[in-house]
């Protein structure tokens, strides 16, 4: 079967498609894939569930019907009772038929929800790893920004500090135990090359690991005040 452009066809035409591909045995594998595909597979599901809903209502309808009739054939006597009698393969063949359908359609609504749950899953692992990947961009960033500061020489600010000790902060499950990890781990282990170390490289990494254990955004080699000191103490100030 060629598999039609579901956008142009009514909502009858829609659910003739959807019940002659409820079973599993009648499906056009193309068809199928069109009708739970995740732009159509949300209005398959809405027929179906009302396809499910009319069955039942027709199964409690004919049943009340049916009872009805039985107490008025029964109220007959033995002609009535032979009439009931008469009545019960036709109606018993209806029966089973449209049992047998709704339970047709309510494992097609199965199927659906296994799909559904399959789509899902697969946008909720997308959107972890889309925001995974932002987050090691901006750790990198963080990175990058604390290293040119460790080239320069220059002196950073508290809201550097502040902002370079998210990398040992943040973490991220990672392994097969999902063990939270910090950014800098990720970085060192995972998210960024590794290069033979030089000798600046070496200058560079001691200068980061000063800056990240500086108490309030100084470092401790450098705390406290600086003393005045005259070569030769030629102004004759006290020693």
């Amino acid at each position: 079967m060629d598999a039609p452009d579901l956008s142009t066809i009514d909502d009858e035409q829609y659910e003739d498609l959807v019940i002659s591909q409820a079973h599993p045995r009648s499906r056009d594998p193309e068809v199928w894939a069109r009708l739970t595909s995740p732009e159509t597979i949300e209005r398959t599901r809405l027929v179906l569930l009302n396809v499910h809903q009319r069955t039942a209502a027709a199964l409690r309808r004919r049943k009340t019907e049916r009872d009805e009739f039985q107490q008025d054939c029964f109220a007959r006597g033995a002609e009535g009772k032979q009439e009931w009698f008469a009545s019960r393969p036709e109606y018993e063949k209806w029966r089973r038929g449209a049992a047998g359908f709704h339970q047709m359609v309510q494992s097609a609504i199965s199927d659906l929800g296994r799909v559904q749950r399959t789509q899902n899953r697969a946008v909720t692992q997308r959107g972890g790893q889309d925001a995974r990947e932002a987050l090691r961009k901006l750790a990198i960033a963080v990175q990058q920004h604390q290293a040119q500061h460790a080239k320069a020489g220059v002196i950073a600010e508290q809201q550097d500090y502040e902002l370079w000790q998210l990398l040992d902060r943040l973490t991220v499950p990672c392994g097969p135990s999902q063990e939270p990890t910090s950014l800098r781990t990720m970085l060192d282990f995972y998210w960024t090359n590794v290069d033979v170390a030089t000798e600046s490289e070496e200058q560079r990494v001691r200068a980061e690991r000063m800056m990240r254990q500086a108490p309030a955004g100084k470092a401790s080699q450098f705390s406290g005040v600086p003393r005045a000191r005259h070569v030769g103490n030629e102004k004759g100030l006290a020693t």
